[in-house]
């Protein structure tokens, strides 16, 4: 298949790839912090299973590439198969010719016919008309940014329609990210998750059912704690949440959610939803 005489092709992983990916993001972006070790870890060894995507050639040379990284999550009680957006890039000379929508219709294409039923994110203000107008995407909302007094001890007793769904070793790997810096303690009957952020004296936190085969310690990190998600089953007011203003805010992070498979819903509930950083990879 081609677009405008570009050949568009398959993701993958091969060393050959992740270089190309890595050479195309920072060139893109302007910065260098998608690496060939970083994109293996995230591309490569997922316990879930590697990226599915699509990229666009000129030639030897990479015009754009699209991919979505494997997850699971319990929906409704079930655990389903899904792929969270991920890594999206255009090389300026190729812009304005609508690649990021072929490409994203073929990963999501490839996706369902690999059995994966539904496909997540979070978007910024730039992208997220993209997802909804052209792709079809439900804007669930915007997730909560802000600091946290306290940690909690036990969820509520309240059903959530989508939660990931961590078993140990998607945890470990997760917390294995050659990039990233983390922190694991045990209160109660959770397990909470702190990493590093840009900010000094900051640390973005998550919380989990408790989950075995975790290295974890009994106290929190002496830093303050940034929450940044949806989670029903906690009172963060009582916990000392002081929202974020918008102007330390980089971005609206819109929640977007699109159907894949009868496995998962037509649509999420978003004061059912409990989804954190661990969930979308922010750090």
């Amino acid at each position: 298949m081609t677009a405008e005489g570009l050949a568009i092709r398959p993701a993958g992983a091969s060393p050959a790839q992740i270089q190309a990916y890595a050479d195309l993001l920072n060139a893109t972006f302007q910065t260098g912090k998608f690496t060939p070790e970083g994109l293996a870890w995230r591309y490569r060894d997922n316990p879930a299973g590697q990226v599915v995507g699509a990229d666009a050639w000129d030639g030897e040379r990479l015009a754009a590439h699209y991919v979505t990284c494997p997850v699971e999550a319990r929906i409704e009680g079930a655990v389903v198969r899904g792929l969270l957006s991920l890594n999206t890039a255009t090389h300026p000379d190729y812009q304005g010719r609508g690649l990021f929508t072929r490409l994203a219709e073929a990963a999501y294409g490839a996706g369902a016919d690999a059995g994966f039923a539904f496909v997540i994110g979070v978007a910024n203000a730039n992208s997220t008309p993209g997802f909804l107008r052209k792709l079809g995407f439900q804007h669930v909302g915007r997730l909560a940014a802000g600091l946290l007094l306290r940690s909690p001890a036990a969820f509520a007793d309240r059903a959530v329609q989508y939660q990931g769904a961590w078993r140990p070793d998607l945890l470990r790997w997760r917390l294995s990210n050659p990039q990233g810096r983390y922190a694991c303690a045990r209160r109660g009957e959770l397990l909470s998750v702190w990493a590093r952020t840009h900010l000094p004296f900051v640390r973005c936190a998550a919380f989990l059912p408790d989950a075995q085969g975790v290295e974890a310690a009994t106290r929190a990190p002496l830093t303050a704690s940034l929450f940044i998600g949806l989670e029903p089953r906690i009172d963060l007011a009582r916990l000392g949440f002081a929202r974020l203003p918008e102007r330390l805010r980089p971005s609206p992070l819109n929640l977007i959610w699109r159907r894949l498979g009868d496995a998962a819903p037509a649509a999420l509930r978003p004061e059912a939803v409990a989804i954190n950083f661990l969930d979308f990879d922010p750090y």
